[in-house]
């Protein structure tokens, strides 16, 4: 368990039934187990794995007011007491990470060959993959909602220019220059213009997870959920109800503290900052992709920054180490002909005897490398699309503001 990330700890008391007396210590939560020890030694007094739990509970006795109690499946029953900040914030968070743990999908075993360590690895890069092109997507459609939104505005404005002109010049003013176009010239442009944007799927919802969520005070907390939108980050209740929602421009700050806890803030002046603390079990899922949507506003802290020989390797990171590792791997996976008059040919016979990478998953590995290529061109033709528009974006709002600059002025001469 030394080698697991620690979620969270907090001071408490252990009964300790033997002795018949409270130990001060600290409770420590990790995402599969929990841990207590003393403050006087250090020593660990309980260990044990959230799997062999079958019920948490909060629970009041002759011993103690106040109390948290969790039970075995052998049937021994643990008592937690003098809980800081408070007892319910400690059994949400504990509570929230013994029941996804539970509903969460038991684990394959781990791969036996080295192509199946590969062939998983290249499969978490394509996830992360498709879940950034996706995110690009999204942008896409709002990149073209804006501009169909810029070409309604310009619509407008050349019809505020044919109204200006006429009352600079009116129609009964015998030198007047000024005819009206028909209609029929503005409508084709008019009706473009008013196409309805695409609506997004849940509002762009890229991902939602479960979370232990606090705001303020640490000792209250509540569960409820984190959705990512393609525009913001909502935060919800258990109940689904909306406790607030993050535009994308509003938010100041992403700290990840640990890799199961992030807190997010927008700051204001004047008045208090709006921030919220969230935990989940499933965070890791969420990080990667806030990495893509705010990466100019993501910190991480210390105990985020955990060294590689004291956890396992991230997707991300175990996605770069695959292309390092593939073009040897697949090199190494085909037989190669033993150069005639060669000594080593015995040891040849017997590498080609134990390949690392057996065929099946060379075969695999290749299908998953072109379903890579085929994303990465995919995202960098959206990529280029997207410049092109955004250089449109860019043009229509200088036409824009140089044409509502003029209208101000004859607006002004006719007042």
């Amino acid at each position: 368990m030394s080698r697991e990330i620690c979620v969270h700890s907090w001071p408490c008391s252990y009964y300790l039934e033997p002795e018949k007396r409270w130990v001060p210590g600290k409770l420590s939560l990790t995402s599969r187990s929990l841990r207590f020890m003393t403050d006087k030694t250090g020593e660990t007094l309980v260990s044990f794995p959230l799997s062999s739990v079958v019920e948490i509970k909060k629970e009041a006795s002759h011993f103690v007011f106040s109390s948290i109690t969790i039970l075995e499946n052998s049937g021994l029953k643990h008592w937690f007491s003098s809980l800081q900040p408070s007892r319910n914030a400690v059994f949400s968070i504990i509570e929230h990470f013994w029941r996804e743990l539970l509903l969460s999908p038991p684990e394959a075993a781990l791969p036996v060959t080295k192509g199946k360590q590969l062939t998983g690895l290249m499969a978490c890069s394509q996830k992360r993959l498709e879940e950034t092109a996706r995110v690009l997507h999204h942008q896409g459609e709002q990149l073209d909602s804006i501009t169909r939104g810029l070409d309604k505005m310009e619509s407008d404005l050349d019809m505020a220019d044919r109204l200006l002109t006429e009352l600079e010049s009116p129609s009964w003013w015998p030198f007047s220059s000024k005819l009206w176009k028909m209609p029929a010239e503005t409508n084709p442009k008019e009706s473009t213009s008013m196409a309805s944007p695409k609506v997004l799927g849940e509002e762009g919802v890229v991902v939602r997870i479960p979370a232990v969520i606090s705001q303020g005070n640490a000792s209250h907390v509540k569960a409820g959920s984190l959705t990512i939108l393609v525009s913001g980050l909502e935060i919800h209740d258990s109940c689904s109800l909306l406790m607030h929602r993050f535009e994308r421009e509003d938010i100041d700050d992403i700290k990840v503290h640990t890799p199961y806890e992030i807190s997010i803030r927008q700051r204001f002046i004047g008045r208090p900052d709006i921030a919220y603390r969230l935990i989940s079990a499933k965070m890791s899922e969420a990080i990667p992709i806030l990495e893509v949507q705010f990466s100019k506003k993501m910190e991480l802290l210390e105990d985020a920054l955990m060294p590689r020989s004291a956890r396992s390797s991230s997707p991300i990171e175990k996605g770069c180490s695959v292309w390092q590792a593939a073009s040897g791997l697949m090199d190494r996976a085909m037989p190669h002909e033993p150069c005639s008059g060669s000594q080593e040919g015995p040891s040849l016979q017997l590498q080609r005897s134990e390949p690392l990478v057996s065929e099946g998953d060379a075969q695999e590995l290749r299908q998953i490398l072109r379903k890579l290529k085929s994303l990465a061109l995919d995202t960098e033709t959206e990529l280029e699309r997207q410049d092109d528009v955004l250089d449109g974006i860019t043009a229509a709002i200088d036409r824009t503001t140089l044409t509502i600059d003029k209208h101000n002025q004859r607006t002004k001469k006719l007042t």
